[in-house]
């Protein structure tokens, strides 16, 4: 037995025969193991078991066989392609190793894969002078030198070139943006839809704006997605005149700015006075996405919000002898429906306003108590009630000839809000007014009533079918 054992070929073919099984035996339950758990190891030990570890078999049997010359050409080729894949085993564990595992906002999660490309790119290109001088026995000493010495000329040639390129790779080494983030630089104002080592694509919403990064690293640029506060806000400047109370303006401004779709519902809106009857309006909003639209919304909604208060926005002129002669045609209309004489056509027309409202606006809230019946001259606008839960539900759609209020005679809760469906125009006539023409007239009374009880019902039906 000690002389089988005391063989040159013993011990290699004992490895190669038995333990060779069992290594890759244990590996592949290890490599199934680390794939199920999605593990950033599991390709380091399949590499080892399929490649590496048959390779090394590979070698030790080639060697035996020519008598262990290594000298020999099919064990020099053997060990080759064994040191070759040894590299790539420690290329991918260290690759597993240094960032498979990155924390979020950690080093090894911001390094740019282009500076990880390179590093793999020196550490084979070692490997294989090294191979070549152990298994070849290749004198590497000269080529080295050449390459040193070309890749120092070259640098110099291009270091203005290659100078921006550097700038930018360390640019995105600190990551002071990613994808999806919004960027406010000297060229492009949009959304980041790809980094690459060269450029920054950025998203204009008129195409995608390329900017080199060696650009962006040389300049100063704002990142509109990384907040201080709580939220991204969307600011906008509006002018009114010294005749305007700032009080009023502040108070309707804000109003206008709570009620906008992409405002942030447990944030506050802001208005800051800035002099000179200007003031500063400031939305908190979810992204930089909605900041354009909730602007022009914001724009659109104040104008009619401060025709409704009597306010002059850019100067307008907002005087109640300017809707006179709107407000006696459509109630002389009104009028001639309900079969109302002069006398009532005149009280109406004498305590009427003229209340303009924006697309998307709330004109009536659900559970309140009217102050005034409102006549629809333009536009729609849209019956809705709520759910428990808060569920917007639909009742139906009032248009021109319609009213809404019904309830502000009988002095009850309306059950139903009201919406404006497009630009609208109400004529409003106030409770004690229309009380007056009530006791006239029974058959606008008679009407009034008739369509409270519609209305219930129809807000009852949309209920229960939301259930």
């Amino acid at each position: 037995m000690s002389s089988l054992t005391s063989q040159d070929w013993f011990w290699p073919a004992l490895i190669i025969v038995v333990g060779l099984p069992i290594v890759l035996l244990v590996l592949t339950e290890l490599a199934n193991f680390l794939t199920r758990r999605q593990s950033s190891y599991a390709r380091p030990i399949q590499l080892l078991r399929n490649y590496v570890l048959p390779a090394c078999a590979l070698f030790l049997l080639v060697d035996q066989v020519e008598h262990t010359n290594v000298h020999a050409t099919w064990s020099r080729i053997a060990a080759t392609v064994f040191g070759f894949l040894v590299m790539l085993f420690l290329l991918s564990g260290a690759n597993a190793v240094l960032f498979g595992e990155a924390r979020a906002g950690s080093w090894r999660e911001r390094l740019p894969t282009i500076f990880i490309d390179l590093g793999r790119l020196v550490l084979i290109v070692v490997g294989i002078g090294i191979l070549l001088s152990w298994v070849w026995g290749t004198d590497i000493g000269g080529l080295i030198t050449a390459v040193g010495v070309t890749s120092i000329v070259i640098g110099l040639a291009v270091q203005s070139a290659v100078g921006p390129v550097i700038a930018g790779l360390l640019m995105l080494f600190e990551q002071p943006f990613r994808i999806g983030d919004w960027l406010d630089a000297p060229d492009a104002k949009g959304r980041v839809v790809e980094v690459n080592w060269r450029s920054v694509h950025i998203d204009t919403g008129n195409g995608v704006k390329i900017i080199p990064n060696g650009a962006l690293a040389t300049d100063s640029f704002t990142n509109l997605s990384r907040v201080a506060g709580a939220s991204y806000r969307a600011t906008a400047r509006l002018s009114f005149t010294s005749a305007d109370r700032p009080g009023t303006v502040r108070a309707t401004l804000l109003a206008v700015a709570e009620e906008l779709p992409a405002k942030i519902a447990n944030l506050p809106a802001q208005v800051a006075a800035l002099g000179d009857s200007d003031y500063q309006v400031s939305v908190p909003i979810a992204s930089p996405t909605d900041e354009n639209s909730t602007k022009t919304q914001l724009l659109h909604r104040a104008w009619y919000a401060a025709q409704r208060a009597g306010l002059h926005l850019d100067g307008a002129d907002n005087s109640p002898e300017r809707h006179s002669e709107y407000i006696d045609a459509h109630l002389r209309i009104v009028a001639g429906s309900f079969g109302l004489d002069e006398e009532a056509l005149a009280i109406m027309v004498t305590h009427g306003r003229c209340l303009m409202y924006a697309e998307g606006e709330t004109i009536q809230r659900a559970d309140i108590v009217p102050d005034a019946i409102g006549f629809i001259t333009e536009g729609a606008v849209a019956m809705v009630v709520y759910t428990a839960d808060g569920i917007q539900v639909s009742v139906g759609d009032l248009g021109v000839g319609d009213y809404i209020g019904t309830t502000a005679l009988t002095r009850q809760r309306v059950v139903s809000g009201v919406i404006a469906l497009a630009d609208t125009t109400l004529v409003s006539v106030p409770r004690d007014a229309i009380s007056a023409v009530v006791r006239a007239n029974p058959r606008l009374a008679r009407s009034l009533g008739e369509a409270i009880e519609m209305r219930r019902a129809a807000a009852a039906a949309a209920l229960a079918a939301a259930r």
